[in-house]
Order: C-alpha cells, then structure tokens, then sequence
C-alpha cells in the first residue's frame, strides 16, 4: 500500500460517517462537487480581496483553509457516489470538469496576488502551476481515450491541493510569502514534470503494442 492508498484509507474511515448522512438525506455527489467548486472560487475571492490589500496577508491564509475544506468535498463526492450506488458517466465528467476549473481560478487568483504584491516572476511560475495542472489531468484523459492505464506522477491533483493549501495557510498567517513561493515553484516543476512522465509512459506502452 503506497502513502496515497493509506492516507485515503484514513480520511475515508472519519468521513464515512458523514458520507452515510447525507445518504439518508438525499444529498447526491453531483451537489456535493458543486459545493467543493463553489468553494474553491470563494478562496479565490479571499485571494483578489487580499491582491488589494497586500498588507493583509491573513486573507490568503482563508483562502487556504478554504481550498482545505473544499478539498474535502473533492474527496466525498467520489466516496458517496460508490458507497451510496449513485455512479453516473455524467457524474465521473461533472466532477473531472469541476476539478479543472477549481485548480485554474485558485491558481489565477494566487497569480494575480503575486502580481499585485510585485511578485511579477511568481505570477509567472504561478501560470506555469496552473498549465502544469491541467495538462497532467489532460494526458491522462488523453491516454485513457486509447485504452492507455495513465496514473504515473508525483504531482496528482491531491498533492496539488494539499501544497497549495499549506503553502497559502502558511505564507498568509505567517506573513511570509516565499513559503507560497516554494509551493508554487513545487508545483510548477512537478506538475509538468508529471506531464511529460505520463506522455512518455504512454508512448512506451503504444511502442509496446507494435
């Protein structure tokens, strides 16, 4: 069992609880993903408030508990669907969708707070984040469409999500913003690093097929 397989079996043992409770109120894992968006574009609300108010970076700091708390919803969504019988192909799409655009405006609006704290470069690294991200959901879409299994990487969307948070939480609260920096450039140079790791796993397996 890899550390991924482990921790999700721990988050999984203390929200099933929570999981079967909105089973027994109806609450479908549609919802639930529209909820972990929703979230996701206030804490890019707390980020542009704090792009205006550079000197307050306490906001970014809520902005990373909220990516937190919305990532949570990420992980529900998925859970109630197996456990409450509720898997759709429109559902899988939905939450793929949303996925995306959840890591695009958190990251756009941590590059615009980079821009405006005069940060130029970061804002810069901080695009680089964000083409990283999709490109390491989009290869891996790519590769399925061809019958390819496309898992490799370091830097899946949960790790995303969690250096993401930490480095906001704790740049925002401590006032230090090079820790957001680290995060950043983390996730810039693994993401795309991942990217190309699956690009050239797939070219070995249809190499293989030959």
């Amino acid at each position: 069992m890899n550390y991924r397989d482990y921790l999700q079996k721990i988050i999984y043992h203390v929200i099933n609880p929570l999981i079967r409770g909105m089973i027994k109120m109806g609450v479908t894992p549609n919802i639930v993903t529209a909820i972990g968006f929703l979230g996701n574009c206030i804490a890019t609300g707390f980020f542009l408030y704090a792009a205006l108010h550079v000197e307050e970076t306490s906001y970014v700091g809520w902005g990373g508990v909220v990516i937190l708390a919305a990532g949570l919803f990420d992980m529900m969504d998925g859970r109630l669907a197996r456990l409450g019988n509720m898997s759709s192909t429109f559902g899988a799409l939905w939450d793929s969708t949303l996925d995306r655009y959840s890591e695009l405006v958190t990251l756009f609006g941590i590059a615009i707070y980079f821009s405006q704290a005069g940060w130029f470069w970061m804002g810069v690294i901080t695009f680089a984040a964000m083409v990283g991200s999709v490109m390491v959901s989009y290869v891996r879409a790519r590769a399925e469409g061809l019958d390819i299994e496309c898992k490799v990487g370091v830097m899946q969307r949960p790790e995303r999500v969690v250096v993401t948070a930490l480095g906001t939480i704790i740049a925002g609260f401590g006032g230090n913003l090079w820790w957001l920096a680290g995060a950043m450039i983390l996730i810039a140079i693994l993401a795309n690093l991942t990217a190309f790791w699956r690009i050239a796993h797939c070219y070995q397996v249809l190499k293989g097929r030959k």
